[in-house]
């Protein structure tokens, strides 16, 4: 019977863990409302709460925040832009930050951003990754501080 709780128990903490997929995800965490935004205004909405697996380098609202407002009003009314820049921010399969290899990394958009390590901080183009592994039921997240723009 104890074996069985323990089990029971874990399941449901394990299960209660990781119960949303990338979308819900970021809209709970509180700091990527702009990154939902601009995900909503793409219409990818559907292609990120589906099975996946993805990995989103997740650019929060203080990195959206870099960019002019003009040129985000801009960005955010230009479907096909911003569907290229957010599509850069994605890597098809789950990986997590222990499975990260300095290199060229190909994203869903179709180039490659490069992944370095400095100082013991992990870099992805320019941006600096401040926070990992965050499990989704479809991906996981890891937060960067700026936003990625593909190489045209």
């Amino acid at each position: 019977m104890k074996k069985f709780l323990i089990a029971a128990a874990l399941t449901m903490a394990l299960g209660s863990a990781n119960a949303a997929d990338i979308v819900d995800t970021a809209k709970s965490a509180g700091t990527f409302n702009t990154l939902v935004t601009a995900i909503e205004a793409a219409g990818l909405v559907d292609t990120l709460k589906g099975p996946g697996p993805f990995t989103v380098f997740a650019p929060t609202d203080a990195a959206f925040a870099k960019i002019p407002k003009a040129k985000l009003d801009a960005l955010l009314k230009d479907k096909a832009a911003l569907a290229k820049i957010l599509t850069y921010h994605v890597v098809s399969g789950k990986v997590m930050a222990a499975d990260v290899k300095p290199g060229m990394v190909k994203t869903v958009e179709g180039a490659s951003f490069t992944v370095k390590s400095m100082g013991g901080k992990v870099m992805v183009d320019k941006s600096h990754v401040t926070k990992t592994d965050i499990a989704a039921d479809n991906g996981v997240i890891h937060v960067i501080d700026t936003v990625m723009m593909p190489k045209s």
